[in-house]
This record gives structure tokens, sequence and C-alpha cells, in this order.
């Protein structure tokens, strides 16, 4: 996909997360990779209104070379691009129920979105609960970076998730999927609820990868 696309679909796809309540305010930042470099949402920028010529664009050392000023969560992104080979895009929001799920403290830290469903085991896979850091400090980065590349997805203590994927549009499919299942997970509290077993797990994996 060539640089002016993918502008226009993060464009497209950032209003739609945001018409539909996946991120409020100025709150979320995602990120996608280009053959040069990385786009990157702009700091203090609404994902409803993004203009697509003024998205961020930074160079394969993540320096800032075009567009407006670069989201100050950019250590959480650069940590997955990082770790994580093969990585096409980044996508961080403050989504209701994650983040309810992120503040919750008796979630298991390594496996706080539990297999519910096939389709989260699918689409995100194990989800680890990363300890509280201020937004913009650089130590999240670090965080992530500890990780070693074991997962794709985060949950950021207190502040929301965080989804890596192959590319972009999978990406955001993917950060869709884990809001939904947390959203399950939050209604279901307190209820008896039936998981997949490993057996499970195992065939979709070695099915879907």
């Amino acid at each position: 996909m060539n640089e002016n696309q993918l502008r226009e679909d993060m464009a497209r796809l950032c209003k739609s997360l945001f018409d539909r309540g996946f991120s409020v305010g100025s709150a979320g930042n995602i990120s996608a990779r280009v053959e040069d470099g990385v786009l990157i949402t702009p700091t203090n920028s609404c994902l409803g209104f993004l203009d697509p010529a003024r998205i961020s664009k930074l160079d394969n050392d993540f320096h800032h070379v075009a567009g407006d000023k670069p989201s100050k969560e950019v250590f959480l992104h650069r940590a997955f691009y990082d770790t994580r080979p093969g990585t096409g895009a980044v996508v961080h929001l403050h989504s209701t129920y994650a983040t309810a799920l992120s503040c919750l403290s008796d979630v298991d830290p390594d496996d706080c979105i539990p297999p519910l469903t096939p389709y989260v085991v699918m689409r995100v896979g194990r989800v680890k609960l990363v300890p509280y850091f201020r937004p913009g400090d650089a130590r999240g980065g670090d965080l992530i970076r500890a990780l070693e590349g074991r997962y794709a997805a985060a949950l950021l203590a207190n502040h929301g998730p965080v989804v890596s994927g192959k590319d972009f549009i999978s990406t955001v499919y993917a950060a869709e999927e884990l809001e939904e299942t947390a959203k399950l997970l939050v209604t279901l509290r307190g209820a008896p609820v039936r998981m997949l077993q490993g057996q499970d797990v195992a065939e979709l994996n070695k099915v879907f990868g």
C-alpha cells in the first residue's frame, strides 16, 4: 500500500473507531509502517478528525520528518516494532471495557483477556498486563521491550489496551475484538463462565496461526 492510500485509510478507520466510542476526545494513538518509516497520529489529535496530510511521519530511526508533532506515546509503538519482527501497525486505545479490565485488581496479569471466544484467540492471542506508568513516560517502552516480543497485545494498567499486528487493517480489527471480548468479560463477571479449554486454543493456533 502506498503512503497516500495508507494516510487516507488511517483517517477513515480512526474516524470509525471514534464514532463508535472506541476513543473519546484526544485519547488513543495509532501507527502504521511504510517503506521508509512509520506514520503515527499526532499528539493531542482527535481520532475522529484527522487530516491525512498532517499525520506525523517518522523515519526508520523514529525521528520526526514530516507532518504534525507525533504522539507522546511513540515509545510504546517503537517497542512493538523493535521486538516483534513483521509488525506493520500498532493501535493504542482507551476503549471503555478493556480500560475497565485494566483497572481491576483481580485480573490475571499473564492472561488478562482469557480465551472466552475463538476470535479473541485468533486475532489477539494472550494479553499481558503491564504495570502502571505515567502517560508519556518513556519507561512504558521499556516495559513493552521487557516482554521480548512474546505478546502481540497488552493492557496498560489503569490506562487501556495496545495491540500490534502485521498490517493496519487487521490490527484495527484485533483492537476491536479485544474490546468486544473485554465487554463480554465485564458483563459476565460473577456468572459461571465456560472458557475455551487448552485443546481448543491449541487447535485454533494450529489452524489459524
